[in-house]
């Protein structure tokens, strides 16, 4: 069934386990996903980005993620991830998506907690979540690499007055995670994830999931992430599953997919038995 974010996420806080937050840029992507999800029992939350449109068009997204979360079996959420101006936000929301996240991290505090609170007056008179981002979450590489990734750490004050103001339903925080591949080990901030949990009272959100060990996702869900995003992982997996296939003697696109989905849906089980929450749509 399709569903905003808000009694997921307040189900995982309570609950003490994590959700995923799953881009699906194609059918297959949202095949593994959701199929996964089902024979697990679990809810998912499934969508896309702005940085991703340029492979697939936000209306050919929804065009395939709306009437798949509604016929689903289990909850899902259709997530519009880091949108990053107000009229694509609009546009998720007009196209059926149930979630946004209106990123204005990199604008000054005040500027950003204004357009925040605007989208969320917005959002919840549609009955749609909103998640904000405060501090920033860099890239591994390219154009959103960050020299020093710690002067961009959000700090648990700040995050309790930005979360009172704007009345987001969940905050991505920066705490030394990253988008993409790392090249070295990350090493997060678990302390500062517990003194922003205690300070803003709602689900925190770990960008920049993929390539971080079991043990940091486990500590960083006991410490108060309620929603974990992943799409490195699932993508790279889906690449894998074309190899195999061809490897395999498969020589049709056709005959490529179930690889496909097959490598993809192992990484969604894998995530939600380490994030621990199977079982509880």
């Amino acid at each position: 069934m399709l569903v905003n974010m808000k009694a997921m996420l307040e189900g995982a806080r309570a609950g003490g386990y994590g959700v995923g937050f799953f881009n699906a840029v194609n059918v297959e992507m949202a095949r593994a996903v959701i199929g996964t999800a089902e024979e697990l029992n679990a809810p998912v939350i499934i969508g896309t980005a702005e940085i991703l449109l340029p492979y697939m068009p936000m209306e050919r997204v929804a065009e395939y993620l709306i009437p798949m979360a509604q016929k689903a079996r289990v909850p899902v959420a259709v997530h519009y991830d880091h949108g990053l101006t107000f009229d694509a936000c609009m546009q998720a929301l007009r196209l059926g998506f149930t979630s946004v996240m209106y990123d204005c991290s990199t604008a000054p505090y005040e500027e950003n907690l204004a357009a925040v609170a605007q989208m969320v007056k917005i959002c919840h008179g549609m009955g749609a979540t909103v998640e904000g981002e405060l501090g920033h979450v860099g890239d591994n590489e390219g154009a959103g690499r960050l020299a020093n990734p710690s002067d961009y750490y959000t700090n648990p004050a700040v995050a309790a007055d930005f979360v009172a103001r704007t009345g987001v339903d969940a905050l991505a925080v920066a705490v030394g995670n990253a988008h993409g591949d790392y090249k070295f080990p990350p090493k997060l901030d678990f302390e500062r994830i517990t003194e922003i949990e205690k300070a803003t009272g709602v689900p925190l959100v770990l960008h920049g999931g993929s390539g971080l060990s079991d043990n940091d996702f486990r500590e960083a869900v006991k410490r108060g992430v309620s929603k974990i995003n992943i799409f490195t992982d699932l993508d790279k997996a889906g690449r894998a599953g074309v190899e195999k296939g061809l490897a395999a003697g498969a020589n049709t696109l056709m005959q490529l997919i179930p690889y496909e989905i097959d490598a993809m849906k192992a990484v969604v089980r894998e995530k939600i038995e380490l994030f621990g929450w199977g079982g509880k749509a």
